[in-house]
């Protein structure tokens, strides 16, 4: 890869993150862009924090090694298990001049101005709610006037979204389910973080289940506009990123079946190339 080529590395497990992903060449088309997914040992979800964090510095260093000088993890997962590490005890290290950014902290920072009742509901996957990140990071932003939090996780989802069952009888079933236990434990949330990155695809099916009035928080464009607000904060890092609109796909599965669902995902052709991490 050439000097001059400095893209913006989007990282996720899997296919998810390219919910993340559409919504930042909407906001910020200029820039290049490398979207790397793990799929060959999706799903995160499960896994322990230690190899979470494992995988996804692998893939952060190959990104960095492809040029890119700020990687995104459009993950929950990652963000919840391997974010904190990478940022503190890596980067000053191997890559002082190099920044890793996560999804959890942008959604969080929009829940004061979105609740009005001061309760909140999470949806993620096994190892995001397992994880506590998104009550402790809630915790963090309003100390003094405590929002409650309730999470639910949803293994379901990400099998239903990746295998287009979206608009299926099981689907529906499952949504149905996990939000009444969600509901059940807290009444009175009026903010639902989807705090996984498949799940927007699941928006039309939850908001059938949905009680009137609560509100859905989409990563998507929060994580985007946020993005934008670090630029101008950060104008040395801008400038040390290309614009000539490149896009680049890279998986550590079979490129074709990648480049199937991202099509799904993204409603336009990709064309992927199979690497190897590790």
């Amino acid at each position: 890869m050439s000097e001059e080529y400095q893209p913006i590395g989007v990282f996720d497990s899997g296919y998810g993150g390219l919910t993340i992903f559409s919504e930042l060449l909407k906001k910020l088309p200029q820039y290049d862009y490398i979207y790397l997914g793990d799929n060959a040992r999706n799903p995160y979800g499960t896994r322990s924090f230690e190899v979470v964090y494992e995988y996804t510095w692998q893939a952060v260093r190959y990104l960095f090694e492809s040029g890119c000088q700020l990687v995104v993890l459009a993950c929950n997962t990652a963000s919840a298990k391997a974010l904190r590490n990478i940022q503190q005890l890596d980067l000053p290290v191997h890559y002082p001049n190099r920044r890793v950014l996560g999804v959890i902290r942008p959604s969080v920072e929009m829940i004061p101005e979105m609740t009005k009742t001061g309760h909140v509901g999470v949806l993620g996957t096994t190892g995001t709610i397992l994880s506590e990140s998104y009550p402790l990071e809630i915790a963090k932003i309003s100390p003094h006037s405590p929002i409650q939090v309730v999470q639910e996780a949803c293994p379901m989802w990400v099998p239903i979204v990746e295998n287009n069952l979206i608009e299926s009888p099981g689907a529906a079933l499952f949504v149905q389910q996990n939000l009444a236990r969600l509901f059940s434990r807290d009444p009175m949330i009026d903010t639902v973080i989807l705090g996984c990155t498949h799940y927007p695809l699941l928006s039309r099916v939850i908001m059938k289940y949905l009680p009137e009035g609560v509100v859905l928080l989409d990563q998507g464009p929060v994580v985007a506009e946020r993005l934008q607000d670090y630029f101008v904060r950060h104008p040395d890092m801008d400038a040390r990123c290309s614009k000539t609109g490149r896009r680049d796909y890279f998986t550590t599965e079979s490129a074709g079946n990648f480049d199937l669902l991202a099509n799904l995902f993204l409603g336009s052709d990709v064309r992927s190339k199979h690497i190897k991490l590790g």
